[in-house]
């Protein structure tokens, strides 16, 4: 059997082996780049993310680089060369620009950031960091977030830089800050919420003495910016593994601050132990809504899925029965869905579509195991609109039952509603539902000019649409008589 120093060498020389081998597929686009600041005066490197991920065997077209060179050098140098060039970081010392190359027998496009050697640092009332630029690529390292994070290949002559150690990190999967980690999130907090994140995106674990820190120092998060927060919140929830990260967070108090209907969701059961752990639930119905996505992560359904449940802990009850009740849970946490989102300034289209699924999450069951109307069928279509798919998706995922007959049954039911669904749609084009009359008709068969009088008759029409699926032109024209006989006039 090899011993521990056998296997951790023969870890250290794959993931070296996989480096070489993509910094070999970008090297013509990297050694030009690199060539040119040298003749400039200048050094390069390739640095962070990239080399972190050409060691893992993952490295992208989208390239990091760190410079001695001041931002209007790095300006000088890339605008001849590039095909397009963007200065939205140049505040933070970072020039982006965009370069096509053919890379084996390819033509591939390649988005670079140039970012001059730096440090950076938040002062207890600010929510934007500090920059000062530095000499030294050792000094721009130990700033970084984490060692595997923290090192560099010097090109063109591709000299590997590790300070901190993060190749013996990357090897171990450990995450570790390059100075000690109460320095790391003093200079940025938001590395606290990276540590969970880069732990869900890599299945990485976090070193102790950062989990340690990330708890005394969960409050700093606060100064952070919502946008900050939300962005990192993001890319940690569309991760492999969100359940790592969205653990960590609670367990360390951060999601306190960030997301506190998460941590909520952890209700002390009942003595009777009859309703199951809202948190755990949660994350099982995250997992579950992944496995059903076929176009790649949805953030609109993993934020319902994490959503759907935060209701709960404030519409608790405990029946005389013993029983433990969340009535309206879905109603409440849609409410309590858009405030929280609204706080961490997701676009209104998303905190619409994903407080809609909330408040739908469980339509389904309020129909029972009886046989649905094609009434409520369209009504259930109508009602979800756009969100349908997603809307099944999360319905199936909230099953989280152990009890094998239940969760069959249930399955069998959503099936059988999918198939009532695509037969109406075939026959009768749910998916635009409309009146069987228009304004102008309405307008036309009881004389009346635009105003309530039509919305309101147009409302009538839908509900009967609704109802009794489509009618004749003459049998509408006749029902929207009735209607309008029974409306008090004048």
């Amino acid at each position: 059997m090899p011993n521990a120093n056998e296997e951790n060498s023969s870890a250290l020389s794959q993931v070296q082996h996989r480096a070489v081998s993509e910094l070999l597929r970008v090297s013509p686009v990297a050694d030009d780049l690199a060539r040119r600041f040298q003749e400039a005066g200048f050094t390069l490197a390739l640095v962070g993310g990239s080399v972190r991920d050409a060691l893992l065997g993952r490295l992208g077209n989208d390239l990091d680089f760190t410079t001695d060179a001041r931002p209007e050098d790095v300006l000088k140098i890339v605008r001849p060369w590039a095909d397009a060039v963007w200065e939205v970081g140049i505040a933070f010392g970072t020039v982006g620009c965009q370069k096509s190359a053919r890379v084996e027998d390819t033509d591939q496009n390649f988005q670079i950031e140039v970012t001059t050697y730096r440090s950076e640092a938040y002062d207890r009332t600010s929510r934007k960091p500090e920059v000062s630029y530095g000499d030294s690529i050792e000094d721009d390292l130990v700033r970084r977030d984490f060692t595997v994070n923290a090192m560099a290949v010097a090109l063109p002559q591709k000299d590997f830089i590790d300070p901190y150690g993060g190749l013996q990190d990357l090897a171990e999967r450990v995450l570790r800050t390059p100075s000690t980690p109460e320095e790391s999130f003093s200079d940025d907090p938001l590395r606290m919420m990276r540590a969970a994140r880069f732990a869900a995106q890599l299945d990485f674990e976090v070193a102790p003495d950062v989990v340690a820190a990330m708890k005394a120092m969960a409050e700093r998060i606060d100064i952070v910016s919502a946008e900050r927060v939300r962005d990192e919140l993001n890319k940690l929830i569309l991760s492999a593994y969100p359940r790592m990260g969205l653990a960590l967070l609670v367990d360390t108090g951060l999601a306190d601050h960030v997301l506190p209907e998460l941590p909520a969701l952890r209700l002390e059961r009942d003595e009777h132990h009859r309703h199951k752990d809202v948190y755990e639930h949660t994350l099982i119905v995250l997992e579950q809504a992944m496995a059903l996505e076929d176009s790649g992560p949805d953030l609109t359904l993993r934020l319902a899925a994490l959503l759907h449940d935060i209701g709960k802990p404030r519409t608790r009850r405990f029946e005389k029965d013993g029983r433990v009740s969340f009535h309206h849970h879905e109603v409440v946490g849609a409410k309590m869905t858009k405030k929280r989102m609204a706080a961490l300034k997701y676009s209104n289209d998303l905190v619409k579509d994903v407080s809609r699924l909330v408040e739908l999450h469980l339509r389904f069951h309020g129909y029972g195991t009886g046989e649905w109307t094609d009434s409520a069928v369209r009504r259930y279509v109508r009602d979800a609109g756009p969100m349908l798919d997603r809307l099944h998706k999360l319905t199936r995922s909230d099953c989280t039952t152990r009890n094998k007959r239940r969760a069959s049954a249930l399955s069998r039911a959503y099936d059988g509603l999918e198939e009532r669904i695509a037969l109406l749609q075939e026959q009768e084009e749910l998916d635009a539902i409309r009146p069987d009359l228009d304004g102008n008709q309405i307008m036309e068969t009881l004389g009346v000019g635009p105003g309530p009088v039509v919305g309101r008759a147009y409302k009538f029409l839908l509900e009967l649409r609704l109802e009794n699926g489509p009618m004749e032109h003459d049998a509408a024209v006749s029902a929207l008589k009735e209607w309008w006989a029974t409306q008090p006039q004048g």
